[in-house]
């Protein structure tokens, strides 16, 4: 299907005549989509492969474990997602009607050379996220491999036979899943598409699957989704203070696919087929995902003898080799889903805007995916207090940039965009602004980042490190409002006495 006309993408004669063909901000992967035939059931796809990873596994079943009742819990759950979908909707529009990836939308806000600065910034978090999920899929691949070949036992050990805090296996397992994704990466969006349309339906094959066997094992009158072995139950100020907690952290997760997702919303075939999708994909699917999680997490405690939170470790202590050998290889296939969808692409989009003439969409996933060994990311998400840090760091740069990109669009600009200004280092063109960079959306970032910041580093403002993207996003949204508004006013002033000059 070819891109459909968007009456609100006007290309200026002015971009056109000035550097309309600027090497410098244009090849054929970052130019404006040659087809659009996503349907909605892609973009349900997308969202089973983010959400059915050992992450998001883990993520549901952590809630389960801040001593808040089940209901209370979905309830966290099922309004953190409603935030996500619709913010989801809101970033999708952009580049659905103009056909360009995230960091080509940026360019609006931030200035034709200024986006360089949010497409690297999320390409770094891509790529340190991208190392976490590999690493984490290659665990299974580790308790898979020493189950079938126990003698290798020792080759797991980091302290007999380990290289900067990962073991031999550990290794051996990190690099082939590097390089499953490189190669599926490599082949191009159409086998990413069709790669994720089948690693999420089999995870809910395969939960169910494990859930029935479970059930067999421990029988039905031992199932209760009262999780024993979780924290201390909450009651009044503190169990309403957690479940808002619960809520932000839902949309924490998803903070780095929900600010991309204009990369994958640009093959849409219409705005509501996207939202269609997201709908199905995220409140249905996630809520879908997270009932099968705590129906897995509360049988293993009858059938293990303690709360097991990771399924990793669940499939690892079924007797069945079979069902471990299924079980693991359907979690290293999702999870390699979640990771070519929201990092992989993303991030080999932003490092191509940073030189569009010499970086490539594959040469930049494979700059996304050498960075991903160098972060080491069994030493950023291996230890728990790590863990919560890296989480909340990264959020303090996601947020604004969320909240000064929709704020652009759909309140500075009214939605209406010249698609030739955007490739266009001409003076003349709409989003060149002083030499190229929007001062204002720069300062936005850096106040927003500083004050998301402030939460997560400052030890009276612990309490809000949760809310690090809600600060940041806020914070630079209402500054980059603030601050175009007041330089459109000092701009009009210094003309009226001619003392502006372009």
């Amino acid at each position: 299907m070819n891109r459909q006309a968007r009456p609100e993408a006007v290309p200026s004669s002015s971009a056109m005549q000035h550097g309309a063909q600027d090497d410098r901000l244009r090849n054929s992967d970052l130019l404006p989509a040659a087809k659009q035939d996503w349907n909605w059931y892609d973009y349900l796809s997308f969202w089973m492969s983010d959400v059915h990873s050992v992450g998001g596994y883990v993520t549901a079943g952590n809630l389960f474990t801040l001593g808040l009742p089940s209901g209370l819990v979905f309830a966290a759950l099922l309004g953190g997602v409603l935030i996500v979908n619709a913010l989801c909707n809101l970033v999708a529009v952009p580049s659905q009607r103009t056909g360009t990836p995230f960091p080509v939308v940026c360019r609006m806000s931030f200035g034709v050379l200024g986006a360089n600065i949010p497409a690297l910034i999320r390409g770094v978090i891509a790529v340190c996220w991208y190392g976490i999920q590999t690493w984490l899929a290659s665990n299974a691949l580790v308790v898979l491999t020493l189950r079938l070949a126990p003698g290798l036992t020792p080759w797991a050990e980091v302290r007999l036979h380990g290289v900067l805090g990962l073991s031999a296996v550990g290794w051996g397992a990190f690099a082939l899943l590097w390089l499953m994704q490189a190669a599926i990466f490599w082949r191009g969006i159409e086998t990413i598409r069709r790669f994720i349309e089948l690693a999420g339906p089999a995870v809910y094959a395969v939960m169910i699957a494990l859930d029935l066997y479970l059930l067999q094992h421990v029988g039905w009158r031992h199932f209760s989704l009262q999780i024993t072995g979780a924290a201390a139950p909450l009651h009044g100020g503190a169990l309403v203070w957690a479940s808002v907690n619960a809520v932000a952290l839902v949309v924490s997760y998803f903070s780095g696919p929900m600010l991309n997702f204009g990369d994958f919303a640009r093959y849409g075939r219409s705005a509501a087929d996207i939202r269609r999708g997201n709908f199905w994909g995220l409140p249905f699917n996630f809520i879908g995902f997270s009932a099968l999680t705590i129906c897995t997490i509360a049988l293993t405690a009858p059938a293990f003898g303690h709360v097991m939170i990771d399924p990793v470790e669940t499939v690892a202590h079924i007797d069945s080799l079979t069902a471990v050998i299924f079980g693991m290889l359907t979690f290293i296939i999702a999870t390699a889903g979640i990771n070519i969808v929201a990092n992989f692409v993303s991030a080999s989009f932003d490092f191509s805007n940073l030189s569009p003439r010499h970086i490539s969409l594959r040469s930049g996933g494979m700059i996304a995916a050498a960075g991903s060994i160098a972060i080491m990311p069994w030493k950023l998400y291996g230890n728990p207090h790590v863990m919560h840090l890296t989480l909340d760091v990264l959020a303090t740069f996601i947020g604004p940039l969320f909240g000064i990109l929709v704020c652009d669009y759909y309140i500075v600009r009214r939605r209406a965009v010249d698609v030739a200004a955007l490739y266009t280092t001409s003076r003349q063109g709409c989003y060149w602004y002083r030499n190229g960079v929007n001062p204002a959306a720069i300062l936005a970032l850096l106040i927003a980042v500083m004050a998301g910041s402030a939460s997560v580093f400052l030890p009276a403002l612990s309490v809000l490190s949760e809310f690090a993207w809600f600060i940041g996003c806020l914070t630079g949204g209402l500054c980059y409002l603030a601050l175009m508004k007041s330089g459109h006013a000092i701009r009009d002033c210094f003309k009226s006495l001619n003392l502006w000059k372009t």
